[in-house]
């Protein structure tokens, strides 16, 4: 079992493969991982410390596409069964790969979709619909990335949701109170500070420039919350400007890659997601399943998460006013942030990834039992 995506760095996408490899059954399945971009290898450690078996295809870039020949010559020094495709570009340009296999060194291939079908780049989106036909099985990761789907392939299209290690957020849950008075600590947040926190890469569509936008406007308002958000990524040092201009100082923190993701969720009392677009979002999977109090827009799977004013408050995006507004009442009303925080707890427990591990290693043996 091959699974090939574009890279390893910590997207959500490379979140959940690890995660779902981690959980799945090693017994019935030997998962391999294959990936193109040489940087993007932050998750490969943890991968590897599994026993997972990691190929790099040594990409230096998008445009270098020596990678499709690594990718071949792996195909065809080993015996994959299937060839699971995570992303557009990666299955885009490894189906071609596989078509020019000889016959008998062809594996089967598959495609999870992560995020909306018209919000990749235009080359990437013909080629992956001149070649999806080529899969055994479509999966999607939200009902918001399945209706998204052209017509002509939802008949075949499958929604798994896929989940999150509800064993670590448990071990999170039950150190709640040193791990908040350490992150708190670590970043400095006096006493009586309301810590608001995002996860989430430094990109156009995680919506930073209206977060920016509201946490003036909190300011503003005299309200005593901070702001800290960690992620890295190319808009680093025009959101770094954005900040100086609007003045912000201490109250809001760039924080950079932050392996102790999970640790700054739990110690949250507000955990916000201002996205433009999303598919469905894993950090909203973590921030439920420790029972934080979540603040999001209402794009792409997130309405599959947050139910508004039932585990969280859901505002419109591009809107920094609501958003303050919807900051303002979670911030300044404790009881509102307990009731919502522990709805989003209880309602976790469907975002299982061992759930999800099962569900897919389940389109696994149907694929393997039709294959010919």
């Amino acid at each position: 079992m091959l699974l090939a995506i574009k890279g390893l760095g910590h997207g959500g996408a490379e979140r959940l493969l690890v995660d779902t490899v981690a959980n799945g059954d090693h017994r019935a399945f030997d998962y391999e991982v294959a990936f193109v971009l040489d940087s993007a290898d932050t998750l490969v450690p943890t991968l590897e410390s599994a026993g997972t078996e990691v190929h790099r295809l040594g990409a230096k870039h998008n445009l270098d596409l020596r990678w499709m020949l690594a990718f071949r010559r792996l195909l065809r020094g080993d015996d994959f069964d299937i060839v699971h495709f995570h992303l557009p570009y990666t299955a885009a340009l490894g189906r071609l790969v596989v078509a020019s296999l000889p016959r008998r060194r062809k594996p089967v291939t598959m495609y999870t979709e992560h995020s909306l079908w018209n919000k990749v780049a235009v080359l990437v989106k013909i080629l992956n619909r001149a070649t999806i036909g080529w899969d055994r099985a479509l999966i999607t990761v939200s009902q918001a990335a399945y209706d998204a789907l052209p017509p002509a392939l939802k008949p075949r299209a499958r929604v798994v949701v896929h989940g999150v290690d509800l064993s670590l957020s448990r071990d999170r849950i039950l150190r709640r109170h040193e791990i908040r008075r350490d992150v708190r600590a670590e970043l400095s947040i006096p006493s009586g500070q309301i810590l608001v926190v995002t996860v989430a890469n430094l990109r156009s569509e995680k919506g930073y420039d209206v977060l920016l936008d509201a946490a003036r406007l909190v300011a503003d308002r005299g309200l005593p919350v901070v702001f800290a958000a960690a992620g890295e990524g190319s808009l680093a040092e025009d959101l770094a400007e954005r900040h100086r201009a609007l003045g912000l100082g201490g109250r809001f923190q760039f924080l950079g890659h932050r392996p102790d993701a999970l640790e700054l969720l739990t110690a949250a009392d507000v955990v916000v997601l201002p996205s433009h677009q999303e598919g469905l979002p894993v950090v909203l999977m973590e921030a439920t399943s420790v029972g934080a109090t979540i603040v999001a827009t209402s794009v792409g799977g997130v309405p599959q998460v947050i139910t508004d004013g039932v585990n969280g408050l859901i505002v419109p995006p591009g809107a920094p006013e609501r958003l303050a507004d919807a900051l303002e009442r979670v911030s300044t009303d404790a009881t509102l942030r307990n009731r919502l925080g522990r709805q989003a707890l209880v309602d976790s427990v469907v975002f299982d990834v061992a759930r999800a591990s099962g569900e897919i290693e389940s389109i696994y043996r149907t694929v393997l039992e039709v294959r010919p």
